[in-house]
């Protein structure tokens, strides 16, 4: 009885070894190789950029003048015979061009170019928020490795534990209760560890598929790094993103867009020019050649060219009003992640420096007590067990305060350095 009181105590030293103190997989694949790879391979990234280019396309477009017209025909044949022997009777051979009114061309060209450069900033803010999608893929796996050997040094105790009751119950010294107990929570963790596995299943095909890979392309052990460092206030965050957030300068290149297409419609309504030359060969009689200029009549700007001025003052209108909505949502959403962190960061210190070293001094002491035989084994589990969940908590929360850092990345549009 004393030989098995001994090999006892013996086994639940080695137990009592807390989970954070055990090895864990190394860091195989760092954050910034991932994020490399998401901007080079990813698919819809490289979509939005050729869109930017095809935008760039369009100002000269809008800027060139209509194509000319050349015309060549036979003018004032007679019917009886197509001769050529009369006066009238001429090859022609004309050549016209028509110039809009004078500035009309460059609002045009304008336009084009800040919706041009809307575009590029549009795949600026895809670039941006695909990273903030890869880290939040990425940190979410490393927490799942981490969470995954806790619990899988959980689940060992409970092993271990059910042997030594087993030994006991045999000699007559424990209770079948404990048994039972010792066999469910091995049942209920080995399930435990059956999902978040499942989980990381599907975690690693959606960093994959943001990587432009295979879905069931193997990814190895992940950096997480603790929290550290100070967020900025909320007012200093958002006057980095009013400067440098590419959805809001992209909705100011839109306003000025709308602008330009306000001040294009305004000048609608004037007229635009069109200058014709041209050559008529008369066999028997002396060439002709003829200039004229033409010149459009706005008849019909009261259901043509004053709408199109109100539709485009109400577009410059909507604009203006979703950039001071942009702005107000990216308000909005830098405090809620700046609290995020903050809150992960101070609550992952506590655990770290109070509640586990408190947790752990309780299985010291449960230890102590086991040994005079006032707790029973399912106390001293329970301990342990607790040492392990927060040592989890610990590990999200880290996860949690990288994910957060991540989004206040995408929408200052510029890397916070923080860790």
């Amino acid at each position: 009885m004393n030989l098995l009181r001994l090999h006892t105590i013996a086994l639940l030293l080695t137990l009592c070894v807390p989970a954070s103190g055990r090895a864990q997989r190394p860091d195989t694949l760092r954050i910034a190789d991932v994020v490399a790879e998401a901007r080079r391979a990813n698919p819809m990234l490289q979509a939005a950029r050729y869109q930017a280019d095809a935008a760039g396309e369009r100002g000269s477009q809008a800027g060139a003048l209509p194509d000319p017209m050349l015309s060549l025909g036979l003018r004032n044949r007679p019917l009886d015979g197509f001769g050529t022997d009369q006066m009238m009777t001429m090859n022609w051979i004309g050549l016209s061009q028509r110039f809009p009114w004078p500035g009309n061309q460059g609002f045009g060209a304008e336009r084009q170019e800040h919706f041009a450069r809307a575009a590029e900033l549009d795949a600026d803010e895809m670039e941006a928020a695909l990273v903030a999608r890869v880290k939040e893929a990425y940190f979410h796996l490393a927490f799942m490795d981490r969470a995954l050997d806790i619990m899988a040094s959980t689940r060992e105790l409970l092993r271990d534990f059910l042997e030594v009751t087993s030994a006991r119950y045999a000699v007559g010294a424990g209770l079948q209760q404990d048994i039972l107990q010792a066999q469910v929570a091995i049942a209920q963790m080995t399930a435990d560890i059956t999902v978040v596995e499942q989980n990381r299943v599907a975690m690693a095909a959606r960093l994959n598929s943001l990587l432009g890979r295979p879905a069931t392309e193997p990814i190895g052990s992940l950096e997480l790094p603790d929290p550290a460092g100070t967020v900025p206030a909320v007012d200093s965050l958002m006057t980095v993103a009013a400067s440098n957030r590419p959805a809001i300068r992209a909705a100011r290149e839109r306003a000025s867009a709308a602008e330009a297409g306000y001040r294009a419609a305004q000048r609608g309504a004037y007229p635009d020019f069109t200058v014709a030359l041209g050559y008529g060969q008369r066999p028997q009689y002396e060439d002709l050649a003829t200039i004229e200029v033409g010149i459009s009549l706005p008849l019909w700007s009261g259901s043509k060219q004053k709408p199109k001025i109100r539709e485009m003052q109400a577009l410059q209108s909507s604009e203006e009003v979703r950039e001071i909505d942009l702005h107000n949502e990216t308000f909005a959403r830098l405090s809620e992640l700046r609290a995020a962190a903050e809150r992960a960061r101070d609550l992952s210190e506590l655990y770290r420096t109070s509640i586990i070293p408190q947790a752990q001094a309780a299985v010291e002491s449960a230890l102590s007590a086991y040994r005079v035989g006032e707790v029973d084994y399912m106390t001293l589990l329970s301990n342990q067990t607790t040492v392990n969940r927060f040592d989890t908590e610990r590990v999200r929360l880290a996860a949690e305060y990288q994910t957060s850092i991540a989004g206040i990345e995408a929408l200052t549009g510029v890397e916070t350095g923080i860790q």
